[in-house]
């Protein structure tokens, strides 16, 4: 997490990581009933949010944090508004088409770490970028 940049953030391809629960009101939500039923367990699944998603186009799904806030202003816990703006002004290189959320809540991070994450990676990978802002809820 602390690799330099190996460009100025100019010319950087920038995506955005959640840990809030994040879902399209498209997709399916994270999986909250299983949690309620077995209170260690946290969904170890992702979710790509597209760089265009406003509050309209999300929901939050998480036993642990208020989401109202989330529900109101996306930038609270994904800040997709902010870096749209900063690759309209040339602050950033580009923001890439997919943002990613996932369920913070992983008592037991085996699935998530050697699961979830190498896909996330490879979907990265896939779009060129080259560094991620993470959001812990």
């Amino acid at each position: 997490p602390w690799t330099p940049l190996k460009k100025p953030l100019a010319e950087t391809t920038f995506t955005l990581m959640t840990s809030s629960g994040i879902n399209m009101k498209t997709d399916p939500a994270f999986d909250m009933e299983r949690e309620r039923q077995e209170p260690l367990w946290g969904n170890p699944t992702y979710r790509k949010i597209p760089k265009e998603a406003t509050e309209a186009d999300i929901d939050v799904n998480h036993l642990h944090v208020n989401t109202d806030y989330a529900k109101q202003d996306i930038n609270v816990v994904l800040p997709i508004k902010r870096f749209r703006e900063f690759e309209t002004e040339d602050v950033i290189g580009a923001l890439a088409p997919t943002a990613y959320s996932y369920y913070g809540y992983q008592m037991d991070p085996g699935v998530l770490m050697n699961e979830t994450m190498p896909k996330v990676a490879a979907d990265m990978k896939a779009e060129g970028v080259e560094a991620a802002l993470l959001t812990p809820t």
